[in-house]
């Protein structure tokens, strides 16, 4: 052990500034070495010095990285990277504490014992090193810092209620990624720390933390090693870590020295549990608040005094134990145990069979496992650089080359990139070394661009997928007070500072999908806050809208283009609607008003345009007595009435009554009382939703196409609901009821009682089959009795003179035209195919007709068996034409029965025929 003047050991809890001194120590000597637990950290010293002195004299050397320049003065290494033997005249080692770790502690050990500066040399580290540091540099002195801020335990608390500038702790990849998924969603993202990020990717992580673009980072345990960030909380996730061989418990010194990174210079700091740990013990938080912890009593440790006669002289000195009661023997490191395997490989043994070659050995086995893959895969690796290095020297450039380029890839997710970047350090690490490749300086930084490129890849994707740079924006504006910009482009597309957040769809914002839970609802208030200057130009630019650009939908919304601004409710009236908005609370009660005021103006306006003359009956004062109380009806029916339930006003009303009301354009119909310019497709739309409004009706039925005479019962559609849109059901179908009418003036001329055929004209402006017919008159109360008879062929042309032909022609034209229509969809269609298909057969041709008689109780049944007269096998016997022969064959009684046909004229009879005037004397006496 090595004896020098001016050795120091600064001990004292976190934050109180001892690296600071450390290298204001340095810089008051000569020359200067400081060892640092991390490259990480070694980076941010280097950086700190470069800026005071420059980069001509400050060289970093860690096991990836070489910054050497030539007239170094002051080295800034990894506590493994520190160069011996230099005589600087200055040495400092910090986190001293580290010579307990299992795993690197042997290291720390090494340099408490044996590196010295010429002047000074001061030991950094915690309070509970005095005791080991006394015993074993009798000559060293101790100087004890207080922290400069206090540290208070706060407790469990909840993620989503992390204050602001907090730090939570993870020990696995895994955790790590957890939490910073899980404060993106609920916080606008977190920066990710961890040791095995590159400094670049490091760096770059805690920029984002630093310059408040999030306010939370995720972190390892490598935060606790010195890394000064500007955290207010810290809060461990788990109080139990991995070590390497098991899972153990964390120690209070170890948490303290993580929860030591909460609270910078004289800010106090606070620290507590999240997630899944446990709260901590009393006794245990007031440790760590009172920097009070069990005190080291050994150290680990690792001969250094190596002999290299042999492999096995190599193995047995590195497990020789310590001859010191403070110090106890290192569990085998990774290049121990690759030295051990490498030992048992014949080509590798046969290679180390001199001193040369086993340092050789040595130094290959000490390339760190970056990629942790297993201990096989290493050993491999290695034995792979141990031959090239021994057979040629150099690791050949050919074979650097292949695998470099194999890692040169930005493409991939975090994991893939986090693999590439551990792979690098392999080759990074390998190009540092002295003499071990041809280029240094090319491989060097052949090495470092690959590294940078990958490490702005993972720290882009590490960006991407941990924060949400909208909502962190918009949080941090927020939390400033400050005016945040929104943006509204033509589309509706809504953008806040720059960022898109979502849709303005008429006066409802609606946030974009893709944000969930509170992150959601952080940005719908930013977003509405943002928003409110541009709710009041858009009610201005609604309220001067023209009446073209709204409309009313079928459901009773209304809609500015396309989209929904309000709907309409019912009011005290049925022609008096109100309107409901459609309006975020945020834009406040004047925008409100405005867009309520212009919706009522224009549905105000369309139903005086479209029942102009409904509500000119309803203003006509000169309307007196039951002509009065007969235009409120109409008016509170919207213009349509059955007459059916208003039979007895109908009655009572006189003729000058009549003709008042009249005047308005009110039809008396047989079925309907109704005003004609109503039926248009507009005002039906419209009488619709009011009808629906005032019977609070929860789902608005839709009018029927516009332009049918005729459409299909609605199955399942409200009472009233054929009425309103101007038709009446009857039977399957429902008929419009202004047709309805000028159907009813035909049958007024038939013989109802006796019965009648359909004339074509029915036929036509129903635009119906002779069936449909059929069942529309069934349910227009008449009796519909089917027949078949033996259709009559028209006479051929040329057996008529000119005027007969005509004759025939008009006879042809008023026979029912659906008769043929009726065949090809009636149950006798088979028997029309059959006759058309044999051309020569003299079969007579048959034809369906029906015979309507009035029926006081109209069968509304479906066609089918509930009709009568329906020519179904078992029904009542027909004769040769097909029609009803009674109970003994003969007509039915108290009927007669009219074909559609017109009667065929006798044929004249020839006055040159010889018989002529006795065939004149016989139809006389007929």
């Amino acid at each position: 052990m090595n004896g020098a003047s001016g050795i120091v050991a600064v001990l004292g809890p976190t934050n109180t500034g001892k690296t600071h001194y450390a290298i204001e120590r340095m810089l008051g000597h000569r020359t200067g070495v400081i060892g640092l637990p991390l490259r990480l950290l070694a980076r941010e010293v280097y950086d700190k010095i470069v800026a005071i002195r420059g980069p001509s004299v400050v060289a970093l050397v860690t096991g990836e990285e070489r910054i050497v320049p030539p007239r170094t003065k002051y080295w800034v290494c990894t506590v493994e990277a520190m160069p011996e033997g230099m005589g600087t005249d200055f040495v400092a080692i910090d986190e001293i504490q580290l010579c307990a770790d299992p795993e690197r502690g042997h290291v720390f050990t090494d340099r408490l014992l044996r590196m010295r500066g010429t002047h000074e040399t001061l030991f950094l580290g915690a309070d509970t090193m005095r005791g080991p540091i006394a015993a074993l540099v009798p000559q060293a002195q101790f100087a004890r810092r207080e922290r400069m801020s206090q540290l208070v335990y706060t407790g469990s608390r909840k993620i989503s209620r992390m204050p602001p500038r907090s730090a939570i702790v993870g020990f696995s990849v895994e955790n790590v990624y957890a939490i910073a998924e899980l404060l993106r969603r609920q916080k606008g993202g977190a920066a990710v720390v961890m040791g095995a990020l590159s400094p670049r990717t490091r760096n770059a992580q805690v920029e984002l933390y630093q310059n408040g673009e999030v306010d939370y980072l995720v972190a390892t345990d490598a935060i606790g090693m010195g890394l000064n960030l500007d955290v207010n909380h810290v809060a461990f996730s788990s109080l139990s870590k991995f070590d390497g061989r098991r899972m153990r418990p964390l120690a209070p010194n170890e948490l303290a020295q993580i929860a030591g990174r909460a609270g910078r210079g004289m800010s106090d700091g606070t620290f507590g549990v999240t997630g899944e740990a446990p709260p901590l013990d009393e006794g245990v938080a007031q440790a760590i608040m009172d920097s009070r912890f069990t005190p080291m009593k050994k150290l680990n440790w690792r001969n250094a005094a190596l002999r290299f006669g042999s492999v096995d002289a190599l193995i047995d000195s590195l497990e020789a134990s310590p001859d010191n009661e403070h110090l106890v023997k290192a569990r085998p490191a990774d290049d121990l145990n690759a030295l051990k395997s490498l030992a048992q490989v014949p080509e590798v043994a046969a290679r180390a069979s001199d001193g040369p070659s086993i340092r050789l050995l040595w130094d290959v086995c000490r390339i760190p496992d970056f990629r942790g893959i297993s201990h096989s895969e290493h050993a491999s690796l290695l034995e792979s650089i141990f031959g090239h290095l021994h057979e040629r020297g150099t690791i050949p450039e050919d074979f650097l080359a292949r695998q470099i380029r194999r890692i040169d890839r930005t493409d991939g997710d975090i994991d893939a990139l986090s693999k590439r970047l551990a792979y690098i350090r392999t080759w990074t690490y390998v190009a540092q070394r002295n003499g071990w490749v041809r280029d240094e300086s090319h491989w060097r930084a052949e090495t470092r661009a690959v590294e940078d490129r990958v490490s702005d890849a993972l720290h882009e994707r590490l960006t991407q997928r941990f924060v949400d740079r909208r909502t962190s924006v918009l949080l941090r504006r927020l939390k400033q007070k400050e005016a945040l910009l929104a943006e509204v482009n033509d589309k509706g597309e809504v953008t806040v500072e720059g960022e898109f957040v979502g849709r303005l769809e008429g006066f409802r914002f609606i946030p974009d999908k893709s944000a969930q839970g509170t992150e959601a609802k952080a940005l719908k208030s930013a977003s509405l806050q943002a928003l409110a200057p541009q709710f009041h130009l858009r009610a201005d630019r609604f309220y001067n809208a023209p009446d073209t650009e709204i409309d009313f939908t079928d459901q009773g919304g209304l809609m500015w283009g396309e989209y929904a601004v309000g709907k309409l409710v019912a009011g005290a009236e049925p022609l008096k609607p109100m309107v409901e908005v459609f309006v975020d609370e945020a834009a406040g009660p004047e925008v409100v008003q405005k867009v309520q005021r212009r919706l009522q103006h224009f549905i105000d306006r369309k139903i005086a345009a479209l029942f102009e003359p409904l509500l000119n009956l309803s203003r006509d004062e000169e309307l007196t007595g039951l002509a009065k109380g007969f235009a409120f009806r109409m008016v509170e029916a919207l213009g349509i009435l059955p007459r059916a339930g208003v039979a007895q006003e109908v009655k009572d009303l006189d003729q000058d009554a009549r003709g008042a009301l009249r005047k308005h354009g009110i039809r008396f119909g047989q079925f309907t009382i109704f005003m004609p310019l109503l039926l248009k497709p507009a005002p039906t739309r419209l009488r619709l939703v009011l009808w629906a409004l005032a019977n609070g009706l929860q789902e608005f039925p839709e009018a029927p196409p516009p332009g049918l005479v005729t459409v299909p019962v609605a199955k399942g559609a409200p009472e009233g609901y054929d009425t309103m849109c101007g038709y009446r059901n009857a039977g399957e179908r429902s008929i419009r009821i202004d047709m309805l009418e000028r159907l009813a003036d035909m049958l007024r001329a038939e013989d109802s009682r006796g019965g009648f055929e359909a004339k074509a004209d029915m036929l036509s402006i129903t635009g119906m089959t002779l069936e449909q017919f059929a069942d529309l008159m069934q349910g227009l109360g008449y009796k519909a009795e089917r027949g078949e008879r033996t259709k009559i062929k028209p006479a051929q042309p040329t057996e008529q003179p000119p005027a007969a032909t005509a004759e025939a022609q008009a006879e042809t034209a008023e026979a029912p035209a659906e008769t043929a229509e009726a065949e090809a969809t009636d149950s006798t269609e088979a028997e029309a195919e059959a006759t058309a298909a044999d051309p020569a057969s003299d079969e007579p041709e048959v034809e369906v007709f029906y015979t309507f008689t009035w029926g006081r109780q109209a069968n509304r049944g479906p066609r089918g068996d509930q009709r009568q007269g329906r020519g179904k096998p078992g029904g009542k016997p027909r004769d040769g034409r097909g029609k009803p022969q009674g109970k003994k064959g003969g007509k039915p009684q108290g009927a007669k029965t009219f074909s559609s046909r017109p009667p065929k004229k006798e044929k004249a009879i020839d006055p040159d025929n010889p018989f002529a005037a006795a065939l004149m004397g016989l139809k006389d006496g007929n």
